[in-house]
């Protein structure tokens, strides 16, 4: 590929130009056509090349509004190098409102895929070759699962200089030092020597408002620390320095019932501290559930319905607790709807 082409599903395109492209897929049963819906801006100078892709677990859709308002931005028409957007990637999922693929695999666990495989790893195949391998950073947009919400986190391999760099300018409160899992997008991504972040914010089948404006203002950032866009004319507001998370773990429900919390996601909790209580329907057995160390919560289950060993909180360790949560508290207050000094969802990003 020379430096002024640049060629998805067989179609150019020229510097300077903007295309929707749907690259196919499969068929379902219907025979109706299944493709992935892909829009590739091209700035008339040459740059960095950067994909942003969502749902890929189908019903993780906080990332499909991200996109959509991302591609609103005025600053785009300013743009160097190449961004490529995917929305959807798993629209099995997404039609479905499922995390899945119709036969039941995590897309994000068969990557790089395979060209004669099962069809999560043809997806994944496809989505390597397609758009992956064209690219030279890369931004995935995750939510936490089902019934379970995140605070605004990246997650990426923060001992490579590169990726902590753009983790750094995504400017959310927390990073957490990932490690790659087999399979993931992130894993097959690492392996062609590509920095990615995922980032992670909200639940799935909700929008969130905090977790959208946060993604889109990150997404922004990230391009100007790659010289993509020119540097912001207006003054700066950001949250302080984000926090790198040494650790984290989830508390687990020590038994079966109705789940009264009392922490709220973002705060800060220390050791032994009360997060809340698991009762039977009758109100005559009562557990408390306790925090097994200091830190800030990261994520928190919402439905009060539990079984015994459910995830309850994630909560992620640091260095300084206090200044985590002062971090945090900023990044709320920045992001807040009624704080925001913004006309409508889709206003430029400051």
């Amino acid at each position: 590929m020379s430096v002024n082409t640049f060629t998805i599903a067989g179609i150019d395109i020229d510097p300077g130009k903007s295309v929707t492209i749907a690259l196919p897929v499969t068929r379902l049963y219907t025979h109706a056509p299944i493709e992935i819906p892909i829009h590739v801006i091209r700035g008339k100078k040459d740059g960095p090349r950067m994909f942003v892709s969502a749902a890929i677990h189908g019903d993780e859709i906080n990332g499909v509004e991200i996109i959509r308002r991302l591609l609103k931005q005025a600053s785009l028409r300013k743009l160097r190098g190449t961004l490529v957007t995917v929305p959807v990637v798993n629209v099995h999922g997404l039609i479905n409102h499922s995390r899945y693929l119709p036969d039941r695999r995590d897309l994000n666990r068969c990557f790089p895929g395979s060209e004669r495989g099962p069809l999560a790893h043809r997806l994944a195949y496809l989505f390597m070759k397609e758009v992956v391998a064209k690219c030279t950073h890369g931004i995935d947009l995750h939510t936490g699962a089902i019934h379970r919400a995140n605070l605004p986190q990246i997650r990426a391999n923060l001992d490579d200089e590169e990726t902590a760099r753009l983790a750094k300018a995504f400017s959310v409160p927390v990073l957490l030092n990932s490690t790659l899992r087999d399979g993931s997008l992130r894993e097959a991504a690492a392996e062609m020597g590509i920095p990615m972040l995922l980032y992670e914010a909200g639940e799935a089948l909700r929008f969130d408002e905090i977790s959208i404006r946060a993604g889109v203002r990150g997404i922004i950032n990230v391009m100007r620390e790659l010289s993509m866009l020119p540097p912001s004319k207006r003054k700066k507001v950001e949250p302080k320095e984000p926090m790198i998370a040494r650790s984290s773990s989830w508390i687990r429900a020590p038994s079966s019932g109705i789940f009264r919390p009392v922490t709220a996601l973002g705060a800060r909790v220390e050791k032994d501290g009360l997060l809340g209580v698991i009762e039977d329907p009758f109100g005559e057995v009562e557990q408390a559930v306790h925090a097994k160390h200091d830190g800030i919560v990261i994520g928190r289950v919402n439905l009060p319905l539990i079984n015994e060993g459910d995830a309850l909180f994630h909560i992620a360790r640091f260095g300084r607790v206090a200044r985590a949560e002062a971090t945090v508290e900023e990044f709320r207050e920045l992001y807040e709807p009624e704080n925001v000094d913004e006309p409508n969802p889709d206003s430029p990003i400051i």
